[in-house]
């Protein structure tokens, strides 16, 4: 039989005791084992309203008993829609891995920053811009269960460099910028954009568009 790992209970959630794999009686490198610890039937949750440029949305927490989030479910105003289905799919996905003993903080490493569309401003003076939905809201996870690392604190200063070289930029005059009067907006960061040939581009985030 394949050696067993045992698994220890602290503060209401499963832990595997051991990390990594472990050859098996074939010799082949299997996962830790790992039991998955289910919520109980009534438990406490947050549900959060958030918006990433037009696309508006629900973010609901399901919490242990200890207040560790243990499910997370997010709905789209625009159901039916791509977005709302991978979304869908995407926090089943984490909620299962949540409740296998997981480390939110491994999810918010891996999709803070995150970038492609929707993005844009949010309304939340805490994260005032989001790169994506789910940009959002492992950024909001992590602020609101303080699972922050020093990754993702790097990452943070960057994206507030960025923002502040998109104000210095927009309070430039435009002949000093490069760029036409009438320049868009970066959809990705805001700023300023200037003349790249027959499109535009984004002095702070490289973004290009606008190609006509």
């Amino acid at each position: 039989m394949p050696p067993t790992v045992s698994i220890t209970r602290t503060e209401g959630r499963h832990h595997p005791a051991e990390e990594g794999p472990e050859p098996g009686q074939d010799g082949v490198l299997h996962p830790p084992k790992s039991t998955r610890n289910h919520l109980p039937d009534e438990r406490r949750s947050i549900t959060h309203k958030f918006s990433v440029g037009t696309h508006e949305g629900y973010l609901v927490v399901g919490l242990y008993p200890d207040g560790q989030p243990g499910e997370i479910f997010v709905t789209m105003a625009k159901e039916g829609s791509t977005v709302s289905g991978l979304i869908n799919s995407l926090a089943q996905a984490v909620s299962i891995g949540l409740q296998y003993g997981i480390p939110l903080q491994m999810f918010c490493n891996k999709f803070c920053y995150t970038r492609f569309e929707p993005s844009g401003f949010t309304g939340n003076p805490a994260i005032p811009q989001a790169t994506s939905v789910m940009d959002y809201i492992f950024r909001w996870l992590s602020k609101k269960f303080s699972c922050e690392d020093e990754s993702m604190n790097h990452e943070h200063d960057l994206f507030s460099a960025s923002r502040t070289l998109s104000t210095e930029a927009a309070l430039l005059p435009v002949h000093q910028l490069g760029g036409p009067s009438d320049a868009p907006l970066c959809r990705t960061c805001g700023s300023l954009m200037v003349r790249n040939g027959s499109c535009h581009a984004c002095r702070v985030c490289g973004w290009t568009g606008g190609c006509g």
